[in-house]
């Protein structure tokens, strides 16, 4: 199934609900709350290459989440300019070995493992209600305070704050960059911690849930969003409630906090992440933004020339595209 808006109506729809009145102060209050300096190891791993640093990062998240991270910076630069790459749903970091291209292009790259997902960091956190399958709904029903994902979203805060305090890195030149889940992931990092200072989103995750309602269950990984009202509410009466609990980690109620550079890739052909969700959160979008649409993708791996130019981004080339949108 595609996506049943057009296109023209995609390029100024902003997304089914406003913004909490209160989501700054949500988030400004929980990252205050944050311990000033996390605890955190951040350990050499030898592969025996002269030229890179590699480690492995460890850090205490909240509710007891404990957050793995690997960890790529060239040698030959002293102040490094630093990716934070964040990986899919339900996956993990990318291996040591496709990490080092960072470094031929005079980058560092850090890669989080989500907690509770296929890598090495863990959620030990407690949750209420349906728990079979997925984390979007995850903690919903008690809440908004017990959201999975905001506890996922300061994990991402506090591994871009412990990064940005390392002698070696130039804390002027961080940038987030992901797809799907990743995508979703590097715009929270951008809305929350101002250091991040360019952010590229491949058709992100986690926007615009009333939409994703309306579209109905098309894939995977919003799978669990309906599950739960098939079987804890098939009349939908808490269906209000839920979607106001979620508007906390939607990302376009996150578009508004972000100041810097935004690329957005999009696959118009996309039935996992709708497009028209991905065109909710850039239209909120109120920085310096450009939007790039592919016809013929959808919710996939990239060819060649879109990872050149991601690539060229990255490491500060000036490189255009004349199709954008």
């Amino acid at each position: 199934m595609q996506d049943t808006m057009s296109l023209e109506d995609m390029k100024t729809y902003k997304g089914r609900q406003n913004v909490p009145k209160d989501f700054d102060e949500f988030w400004n209050n929980n990252i205050e709350n944050l311990p000033s300096t996390p605890k955190f190891e951040l350990i050499p791993k030898d592969f025996n290459l002269p030229n890179v640093n590699c480690f492995e990062l460890r850090f205490e998240g909240t509710n007891g989440g404990s957050i793995y991270s690997k960890c790529v910076f060239p040698k030959s630069i002293k102040k490094v300019p630093v990716v934070f790459n964040f990986h899919g749903y339900m996956g993990q970091s990318s291996d040591w070995s496709v990490l080092l291209q960072y470094c031929a292009a005079g980058l560092g790259v850090v890669a989080m493992d989500v907690r509770g997902q296929s890598g090495k960091s863990n959620d030990n956190s407690n949750y209420s209600g349906n728990t079979v399958k997925g984390h979007v709904v995850r903690g919903a029903i008690d809440g908004r305070d017990n959201l999975f994902f905001k506890d996922v979203y300061l994990d991402v805060y506090q591994l871009v704050e412990i990064i940005a305090g390392q002698p070696f890195v130039d804390e002027n030149k961080l940038s987030s960059y992901g797809g799907s889940q990743g995508g979703a992931l590097s715009i929270v990092a951008a809305a929350l911690n101002p250091r991040i200072k360019l952010t590229i989103a491949i058709y992100p995750f986690l926007s615009d849930f009333k939409r994703i309602l309306e579209l109905g269950d098309q894939s995977e990984p919003y799978d669990e969003f309906f599950r739960y009202f098939k079987f804890s509410d098939p009349f939908h009466t808490t269906e209000e409630k839920i979607l106001n609990t979620l508007s906390y980690i939607d990302i376009k109620n996150m578009a508004h906090r972000i100041k810097h550079p935004v690329k957005l890739i999009t696959g118009l052909e996309d039935n996992v992440c709708f497009p028209s969700t991905q065109f909710a959160m850039f239209n909120r979008l109120n920085c310096d933004k450009e939007m790039f649409t592919l016809p013929e993708y959808g919710h996939e791996d990239l060819h060649v020339h879109v990872n050149d130019y991601v690539m060229n981004w990255l490491s500060g080339s000036n490189i255009e595209i004349k199709t954008q949108i």
